[in-house]
């Protein structure tokens, strides 16, 4: 039985975009469901697979995965070989660290540019609680490309699980034309190069749904 990875509008669904994202660049075979952020049924929907009542959930025959560091620790488990963490530990924990940062952090950055694939590119001025979740977000990616990413121009080399929770704001920095430093910038180079990249963006532009504001918010939140 194939994996089902039920997922939220691909314009607006950063949450939803990780996981997917990840099970594609590493090869992992799974079908999907997108249920619109705004459809009146969605979180009965949600509920009925998860608690949270939220996206992703991850379905593999009776098992239920929800939030995405634990989809991904379930699948770096079933799909070794797909090395969606480091294989050296120091790297894998420091991997792990950010990935987690990520998952608990960056609200101001979150609500201030929230995830909008359909966007047209235009600057917009942040917040000092927003910039400075820019200059630490840099700080990561500089250390990751400095210390680890010799064997690739992802953040640990090849594209990983930390790759995939810091794709979202790649996504943000590129549609609000965010100044950033010369590595960041060949680093959002190389996730948009990305095959997958190109797969989700066209999929989200051919979306019907315009979201509420609500549901904006929630999709950058969820």
């Amino acid at each position: 039985m194939a994996l089902h990875l039920v997922i939220g509008n691909k314009n607006y669904s950063s949450w939803s975009f990780r996981p997917w994202l990840a099970m594609k660049v590493a090869g992992i075979a799974f079908d999907e469901t997108l249920i619109s952020l705004d459809a009146p049924d969605f979180k009965a929907r949600l509920r009925a697979l998860s608690g949270a009542g939220k996206v992703p959930v991850l379905i593999d025959g009776d098992v239920r995965v929800w939030e995405s560091l634990a989809i991904f620790e379930y699948l770096a488990e079933k799909f070794p070989t797909a090395a969606l963490w480091p294989r050296e530990a120091a790297a894998r924990a420091h991997a792990r660290a950010v990935a987690s940062e990520m998952h608990a952090g960056f609200q101001p950055l979150r609500r201030q540019l929230p995830m909008n694939v359909w966007r047209r590119i235009i600057p917009r001025a942040l917040e000092d609680d927003a910039m400075a979740d820019v200059a630490r977000i840099e700080v990561i990616w500089n250390e990751c490309r400095s210390r680890f990413g010799s064997g690739g121009p992802f953040l640990y080399g090849a594209f990983g699980a930390a790759d995939a929770m810091y794709a979202p704001v790649v996504w943000r920095f590129h549609t609000y034309a965010i100044e950033v430093s010369a590595t960041a910038r060949d680093y959002m180079r190389a996730h948009m190069a990305l095959p997958a990249w190109s797969e989700w963006r066209e999929a989200a532009k051919r979306e019907p749904w315009a979201s509420t504001r609500r549901g904006r918010l929630a999709a950058s939140l969820a």
